[in-house]
């Protein structure tokens, strides 16, 4: 399965973040999405990931841009790892029940280790996608090639 592409619909999802609270991509209406998946917590790229969207959490803000981190991590370990990661701005959200169900949605699933793969995907403020790339799961995606994504398309 490949991942989402410019131009369609981004699915609908209702996951619960760290906090156990439940965020919808219609949340959003009106404002840029950035999805940023990542295999699991707890891993040496995922944390920087993590960590790179947390410190530009303000250029995202005065960008009308919402950041969810996404993986198929359970609830109780996200809420562990954000305080881990001291994560005060960053929803990251568990795509854990039923598992891998919005990763799926998205083609950003990996069967072969039962986790999301890790990708970036840009929703536009109608609920179209705007962006997407799938990265190897060993690289980080590049932070400021992502805010050049988002700045462009404003």
């Amino acid at each position: 399965m490949s991942i989402i592409e410019k131009g369609q619909k981004a699915p609908e999802f209702d996951l619960t973040n760290q906090r156990g609270d439940h965020i919808k991509l219609s949340d959003y209406k009106g404002k840029y999405v950035l999805l940023s998946w990542h295999p699991l917590a707890f891993t040496p790229v995922c944390t920087d990931q993590m960590r790179d969207l947390e410190a530009n959490y303000g250029f995202f803000t005065d960008h009308n841009t919402e950041v969810l981190g996404m993986s198929v991590d359970p609830q109780p370990s996200k809420k562990v790892w954000a305080e881990t990661l001291c994560l005060s701005n960053l929803n990251i959200l568990s795509d854990f029940k039923p598992l891998g169900e919005v990763s799926k949605a998205y083609g950003v699933w990996q069967e072969h280790s039962g986790s999301s793969g890790r990708a970036v995907v840009l929703v536009g403020p109608d609920g179209t996608v705007l962006w997407s790339h799938k990265y190897e799961d060993s690289i980080k995606p590049d932070i400021e090639k992502i805010k050049e994504i988002v700045s462009q398309c404003k």
